[in-house]
């Protein structure tokens, strides 16, 4: 069955669950890049999971990615990573995306300016668990595809796959979420996933 083919609203707490989250673990593997989707919240909850996996060794180089606000995410994301330790030289910033096909379609062209996407083979994906299959996908769609990824997400405190159904906040992003990933399937904007 393929996300496309599904109801948002005929869903129960075990499918929204399998969509979201199952199959969606760190492999392990090292990359060329960490990609950073941007938010609000992504230099207190995202940038974190960045900067543990530059220092493991993981990638060499962060790109932050996020241009919604008056001071671009990207760059708060930016001074937090320099301010964990990050070289500054290590972090390309996109800043001009306002939502995640955005994020994708300018890093895109960022890498290809600055590496090459040629050269590219494997990026480390970091975003909040809830939100990562999308970017996925969304990577999947717009991203030559000999490019692998690796799944780093960050589990936040309310959208977890053992409580997201018992607090409002994170009711309504996971929700918010399945009918995102079901919607944009349908109208081929991304790419379709086949739920086993």
């Amino acid at each position: 069955m393929f996300l496309s083919e599904l109801d948002p609203q005929a869903l129960d707490k075990k499918m929204i669950n399998r969509i979201i989250f199952e199959d969606m673990d760190d492999d392990g593997q090292n990359a060329d890049f960490v990609l950073v989707f941007g938010s609000i919240t992504a230099p207190r909850v995202r940038v974190p999971k960045a900067v543990a996996l530059y220092k493991a060794g993981r990638a060499t180089t962060i790109i932050m990615s996020g241009g919604t606000s008056k001071i671009p995410e990207a760059h708060v994301m930016r001074d937090t990573a320099i301010q964990s330790g990050v070289k500054e030289s290590d972090i390309w910033v996109e800043d001009k995306s306002t939502n995640t096909k955005e994020n994708v379609i300018n890093t895109r062209e960022l890498i290809d300016e600055l590496f090459g996407l040629r050269k590219t083979r494997r990026i480390l994906l970091v975003t909040n668990y809830f939100h990562l299959r999308r970017c996925y996908l969304t990577m999947k769609t717009f991203m030559p595809d000999w490019i692998e990824y690796s799944l780093c997400g960050v589990l936040d405190s309310n959208t977890r796959p053992d409580n997201w159904w018992t607090n409002e906040k994170g009711q309504i992003r996971v929700l918010n979420e399945i009918e995102r990933l079901i919607k944009y399937t349908k109208a081929n904007e991304i790419v379709d996933y086949n739920i086993n």
